[in-house]
């Protein structure tokens, strides 16, 4: 009986191990319900919405989702590290031409999505991300989370 138990509660410690490993990193859901907030927020008040974005404030950093802008100059207008760097002519680490992607991709009122490759946070090696793309006003915004 004793045996029974421990084994009972290491299957139960080792399941929900693999439940905090899975919700270390947002799911596509997350990034697709933060962008739409995002847009909100834009829509409600633009400066504010990008100073809270680039801050993480608000329920706008959530493990490793978090809204990004470009402007109408191709230059980040919220990022938590990118602020006034070109957005447009990022790349991602296979060489890919992300920035110019996002923004062909950017329409007001829908969303689409742009695959490339970036390291998760603390990580050199680059995996693939997905970013959820829309455009608000002159913003171009999205949510990008790794598959």
């Amino acid at each position: 009986m004793l045996r029974h138990v421990a084994l009972v509660s290491a299957l139960a410690i080792l399941g929900s191990a693999g439940t905090v490993a899975a919700a270390e990193y947002g799911t596509p859901a997350e990034a697709k319900a933060m962008l739409e907030k995002a847009v909100a927020a834009v829509k409600a008040d633009k400066a504010k919405a990008l100073v809270m974005f680039t801050k993480g404030e608000g329920g706008f950093k959530d493990r490793d989702l978090y809204p990004y802008c470009g402007g109408p100059d191709g230059l980040f207008t919220a990022h938590p590290t990118l602020v006034g760097k070109s957005l447009k002519d990022l790349k991602d680490k296979a060489g890919k031409p992300l920035g110019e992607e996002v923004y062909a991709s950017a329409k007001e009122g829908s969303i689409s999505e742009v695959m490339y490759m970036w390291p998760r946070p603390g990580q050199t090696d680059p995996v693939a991300k997905v970013a959820f793309v829309t455009k608000v006003g002159d913003q171009v915004c999205a949510v990008g989370y790794y598959k």
